[in-house]
């Protein structure tokens, strides 16, 4: 054909093609990073949207519709961080994928926060500031927003630098800083202050030691055993109906609020009652499961999977109960305060406002959670499913105690917690078992600093990390909240 490319031409050609397919890839590249915030911020307009059908459009309703926006934007951030902390372990423990852990979590989620989140939600979250010295409705209004905009960009900056930090205590801090911008240091009740302050230490030492006296009991009772599939025969089911039996009893504290209040006795009661009868029906199938397995600590970890799965999803189902109501708070006060012209203690939580809540949630899980999820799983500490079993089994004991005795304390603390003592409980037993040699107790080997560094089993810089997090949580919140609270005072008036 006369009009056919010369060769020359079909180099020339080829160079062009090859530039071209450069160009889609690099920009397929740099697009991929934007596509998870873009996913966000359409459910958030959305989110938006929703809040414009039920509110119309009068001038109260465009302050409804802006804190239904911010609302969307915390329950994504919740999603990104907080659930990591019950999803963390049984992902680096290798019992879940990352997809399912993520599944699992998004319907566990959604289904605590829709099926028994609580009817009611304090205003003031914990009664932290004294209502009465915020009388206005209109300055109410702002430090509820202030609130809710600063626990968003809290939490948002600490799911960038990988530090899981509580999201209630975020809130808590929001709520103070606006209060006291609004009022002055007088209107805060620094009693409940000073007893979540006591949370910061009393959570994670707490959720640390119980897991780490678990893992102690499986060493002991198992895995040092001669035979250790008979001996997990014995104690596999005693610790699945012992995790049955404290789930049972969280749940019917902490879950069922929407349908029965349950006082702490009649939730003992309910958790024997399950433990006993999980321990029934457990002990045969352990031991069918086990038949013909080698006697290896291999063999035993198997036994802890599918336990773990059920008691990460028990811990999501929980968590979405009894956190998310906290969470949407802020926003089911302003809600009410632009509706009824006023604010009580306590308000309803409308439906649609749970559902934002709900579904915020599960996006922010799916956009952005694995980069906690990894960092709790596996960059901490080396997990594996009988040591993810303890953390687990030691959130929902913890929190149960803390009830007991009144604490408040913080479900991401304790987790992370727990996380911490499996850690350190396997470098003190690391340290104690290098203390023989030649059978000779009280010896100490000899190893090289450099070496003994290399074998810390807790990663220091992630501890640190984290610990810095937890503590400047509320403080920081709190200055956010205050600065956001005088801009916003400042626009409108």
């Amino acid at each position: 054909m006369a009009n056919e490319p010369q060769g020359s031409q079909w180099k020339t050609l080829d160079k062009d093609l090859n530039r071209i397919s450069q160009v889609e890839l690099a920009a397929t590249y740099v697009a991929r990073p934007l596509v998870g915030p873009g996913i966000a911020l359409a459910f958030i307009v959305v989110a938006g949207a929703v809040a414009a059908v039920f509110f119309g459009q009068t001038p109260s309703s465009y302050v409804v519709i802006a804190a239904a926006v911010f609302g969307a934007y915390m329950a994504v951030n919740i999603g990104a961080n907080d659930v990591a902390n019950n999803m963390g372990p049984a992902v680096g423990a290798n019992a879940l994928t990352m997809g399912g852990a993520i599944v699992i979590a998004a319907l566990c989620e959604s289904a605590g926060a829709l099926l028994a989140g609580g009817d009611v939600v304090s205003t003031i979250s914990k009664g932290i500031i004294d209502p009465a010295s915020v009388a206005d409705n209109r300055i109410f209004i702002w430090a509820m927003m202030a609130a809710l905009i600063s626990s968003a960009l809290w939490v948002n900056l600490a799911t960038w630098v990988g530090a899981p930090v509580s999201t209630t205590h975020s809130v808590v801090g929001g709520v103070m800083g606006a209060g006291i911008a609004a009022a002055g240091f007088g209107v805060v009740n620094w009693s409940s202050m000073s007893m979540i302050a006591a949370s910061w230490v009393i959570s994670p030492v707490l959720g640390g030691a119980v897991a780490a006296m678990f893992l102690a009991f499986i060493k002991a009772r198992i895995i040092y055993q001669d035979d250790k599939i008979a001996a997990a025969r014995t104690w596999v089911p005693v610790l699945v109906g012992i995790m049955a039996g404290v789930f049972a009893a969280y749940l019917a504290l902490k879950g069922l609020k929407k349908i029965i209040a349950i006082d702490m006795p009649m939730a003992l009661v309910i958790g024997l009652v399950v433990g006993l009868v999980t321990y029934a029906i457990s002990a045969p199938l352990i031991r069918q499961k086990s038949e013909g397995m080698e006697n290896r600590n291999r063999s035993v970890k198997i036994l802890f999977g599918l336990p773990l799965v059920l008691s990460a999803a028990l811990l999501s189902f929980a968590h979405g109960a009894n956190d998310v109501a906290n969470a949407v708070g802020p926003l089911a006060a302003i809600v009410h305060a632009s509706e009824f012209g006023g604010f009580e203690d306590k308000v309803s939580i409308p439906t649609w406002v749970m559902i934002i809540g709900a579904f915020g949630i599960s996006f922010g899980l799916f956009l952005f959670g694995p980069k906690l999820i990894r960092m709790v799983g596996s960059q901490i500490t080396k997990l594996n499913p009988m040591r993810a079993y303890c953390v687990a089994l030691s959130a929902a004991i913890t929190v149960i105690i803390a009830s007991w005795l009144g604490l408040p304390v913080s479900s991401t603390h304790i987790a992370v917690g727990g996380v911490f003592g499996v850690g350190f409980y396997r470098e003190w037993h690391m340290e104690r078992r290098l203390r023989t040699v030649g059978g000779k107790a009280g010896e100490v080997k000899r190893i090289a600093v450099e070496e003994r560094r290399r074998r810390k089993l807790v990663r220091r810089s992630h501890f640190m990390t984290i610990v810095a997090a937890w503590v400047i949580t509320v403080p920081a919140a709190a200055l956010l909240s205050a600065i956001v609270f005088w801009l916003l005072n400042t626009l409108v008036s």
